[in-house]
């Protein structure tokens, strides 16, 4: 078997390995995050058990964490009574973004972990199969319940050679999304294996597999060797580890080939990770803003690179430069070796251990600006500017962009900086809250703010109008944005609800509840992006009924489901040219219809005409979307049991 078999087949609970077939898998360890957090406790209470059945949950404060008002201080204090509650571990906020941290002090090799977040996958770094779902999945997994997935093909990628100077794991992920674009990795995981595999870090590895969620990828995984010993020796959690590995004679359903040697420094042009060239190519454009850090690239190794390529130099006056730690163990270490005030000499903004302009959590780009980024995601608006063009790039291709004031290759200065082996790194969890024993005095404590999520009715007939029509690639971010003004509002879905699809349409939310709901029409890969369950919650709180698209991205298609919502595919891609905002739609016996499987018929009231779509989910699921959604759906199993 391979590597990815073989922690499926020791987890599996339902179902057989045959690829497009649902199987359910044990969670061993999960993760939320305050942005889903706090509407993912909301849902694990609404499920009426006592504590987590999990190995270990650990909720994480760091996306929301400028406290403009109440709103985020309440979110936090909730989640963090109802962690204590239930038997959750607690990351306080400045203690690191989750998959830092989590790849620091509580990864291990072979385990299963399941978070609310796209880029929980990081630690498969680690040899974890860790997977990005919806707040409910993780919620109910919290519960006991296993995950259902859709068995992915396994695609090989075997690493040979070695990075040279200046280029780096960064430009690895990056290369495989300018041969495969943001499409490429749908219903797959990336294995990686070869020799090449052995000259990377497990902060290395870690990167690629951040960034594997660009690709579409279900997750990626690295195998667990000597290096991932080494790391876990490094944080005092030698006892986690167990090696892991592929058979030699494993077989994928896909293989490909990158010789580690042949790459140079690379960058993604805006809008899309995938829009990916030289940076040599990239026609050396004036730098008005340089930010580093990120989940995908704030490792001590990153930034001890960044220092010293900026120690004894400053930036110019026309650069802005902002670096964000990716933990508090990072940030420790600087401070005590000396880097992080090389950092500060040269004119570095530090900013908190935290996710922070990734998310578009401050330090917006200036109007017009160019804005050379380490994060993942670069799409239209995610930044706060919607004139600013975000480029994606390597912690080195980032500081030399902000010492020299250009987007250049990075081998124009010569001699590329050097960071010796860490054996040992500072190791402090005095900001992990364990639960504590007497959890029944616990008292939950919610704001005003938090509000109910919103829950679906049982399937009927529909007859709606379209909404809004889309093209391709359409983001979370399109669909519910999250920027430093909307991010308070995450645990109150009906205000945020407000603002759905505004960087596209201001109306949307407007004409969705004067027309009391209706359809949205999509293109390829809708719903890509970040796995926020927020961009079903809001349009299921406007009364959205049905998204009908050329094709879905997984998560958001999942979160869709688990709100009884319709995910709808166009049998004949040509259907959807001929559809126009405002068109009535009508899907009768939709009960009937969503349970015998197969084509569904919808009918163009105002044209006239009709169209088939396909339906592509599990039986379970189809009696999950003619329930109304997950939550009604399990309510419904445990009368009847």
């Amino acid at each position: 078997m391979n590597l990815t078999q073989k922690i499926l087949s020791s987890h599996l609970e339902e179902g057989e390995m045959v690829k497009g077939q649902e199987i359910a898998i044990k969670i061993d360890q999960t993760l939320t995050q305050d942005s889903t957090g706090t509407m993912a406790y909301l849902q694990l209470e609404a499920l009426g058990i006592d504590r987590v059945k999990t190995e270990l949950s650990v909720a994480y404060i760091d996306h929301n964490t400028l406290q403009q008002g109440p709103e985020n201080a309440d979110d936090h204090r909730y989640i963090q009574t109802v962690a204590a509650k239930y038997g959750i571990y607690f990351s306080r906020p400045g203690n690191g973004i989750c998959h830092q941290v989590h790849l620091e002090r509580f990864g291990r090799p072979g385990k299963t972990l399941l978070g609310s977040d796209s880029h929980t996958p990081t630690t498969g770094g680690l040899g974890m199969l860790a997977i990005g779902a919806g707040g409910l999945d993780v919620a109910l997994a919290m519960a006991g319940e296993p995950y259902r997935i859709i068995m992915p093909s396994i695609v090989n990628v075997r690493l040979t050679g070695k990075l040279r100077p200046w280029v780096s794991a960064k430009d690895v992920i990056l290369e495989l999304l300018r041969r495969l674009t943001v499409k490429g990795g749908v219903g797959k995981i990336f294995e990686y294996s070869g020799d090449g595999v052995k000259t990377l870090s497990v902060p290395e590895r870690a990167t690629i597999a951040n960034m594997g969620a660009e690709l579409g990828a279900t997750t990626s995984i690295f195998p667990s060797d000597e290096r991932t010993y080494e790391f876990l020796k490094a944080q005092g959690r030698e006892d986690a580890f167990v090696p892991l590995a592929a058979d030699e004679d494993a077989e994928y359903d896909e293989v490909i080939e990158i010789n580690l040697d042949e790459l140079e420094p690379l960058v993604a042009l805006p809008h899309s990770p995938d829009n990916v060239v030289k940076v040599k190519d990239a026609g050396r454009p004036k730098v008005d803003q340089v930010a580093i850090g990120s989940c995908t690239n704030s490792s001590y190794a990153d930034l001890m690179k960044v220092a010293s390529i900026l120690r004894g130099k400053v930036i110019p006056e026309h650069v802005s430069l902002v670096i964000a730690p990716g933990s508090r163990q990072v940030l420790n270490m600087l401070a005590k070796n000396g880097a992080l005030s090389d950092l500060i000499s040269a004119g570095a903004r530090i900013l908190e251990s935290a996710c922070g302009p990734c998310i578009g959590m401050g330090q917006a780009p200036a109007t017009g600006a160019i804005s050379i980024r380490t994060f993942n995601r670069n799409f239209y608006g995610r930044s706060g500017t919607k004139s600013a063009s975000v480029y994606l790039v390597s912690p080195e291709v980032a500081a030399v962009a902000a010492l020299t004031g250009y987007l250049i290759d990075p081998r124009e200065l010569g001699e590329a900086p050097y960071v010796p082996y860490m054996e040992k790194f500072e190791i402090n969890d005095n900001m992990i809250i364990k639960p504590p024993e007497d959890r029944e005095k616990v008292e939950i404590i919610k704001g005003p703010n938090i509000k109910p999520f919103p829950l679906n009715t049982p399937l009927s007939d529909i007859e709606k109008r379209v909404l809004i029509k889309v093209g391709d690639d359409i983001t979370t971010d399109h669909i519910m944005p999250s920027n430093a003004k909307l991010l308070p509002l995450r645990s109150n879905i009906p205000e945020l609800a407000k603002h759905c699809f505004e960087i596209i349409d201001e109306n949307f939310s407007k004409r969705a509840m004067e027309w009391g709901g209706g359809i949205i029409v999509g293109g390829s890969n809708y719903g890509q992006g970040s796995s926020r369950e927020h961009a079903a919650l809001a349009p299921l709180q406007l009364g959205v009924k049905a998204v009908i698209a050329k094709s879905f991205a997984r998560i958001h298609k999942a979160n869709l489901i688990n709100s009884g919502i319709l995910p709808l595919t166009f049998v004949d891609e040509k259907d959807y040219d001929n559809i126009e905002v405002g068109d009535v739609l009508k899907i009768e016996n939709a009960v009937e219809q969503v349970r015998r499987g197969g084509r569904i018929t919808v009918k163009n009231q105002t044209k006239g005409t009709t169209f088939e779509v396909d339906l592509d989910v599990s039986d379970r699921n189809r009696e999950v979307l003619i329930a109304g959604g997950m939550i009604n759906y399990v309510k419904s199993k445990k009368k009847t049991n």
